[in-house]
């Protein structure tokens, strides 16, 4: 699951790279939406469930973040 993490970078392709009052969700190519669906239904499939686990959980991680803002 600590793998779910390499999906920041993504964040290599936004100008400026780090932008502090910036939210990341449907920002970036792999925090959109459509995104999140896909890692939604990695967690439904057996083989990928840890996968998809993780990388919902850093989705989650990502929206309290936009939250506090």
């Amino acid at each position: 699951m600590a793998l779910a993490i390499i999906i920041d970078l993504d964040h290599l392709l936004a100008t400026p790279i780090f932008d502090p009052t910036r939210c990341s969700i449907n920002f970036h190519p792999l925090h959109s939406y459509y995104a999140m669906g896909i890692y939604l239904v990695l967690a439904l499939i057996k083989k990928t469930r840890l996968i998809g686990i993780g990388l919902l959980i850093h989705m989650l991680a990502d929206v309290v973040d936009c939250w506090m803002m």
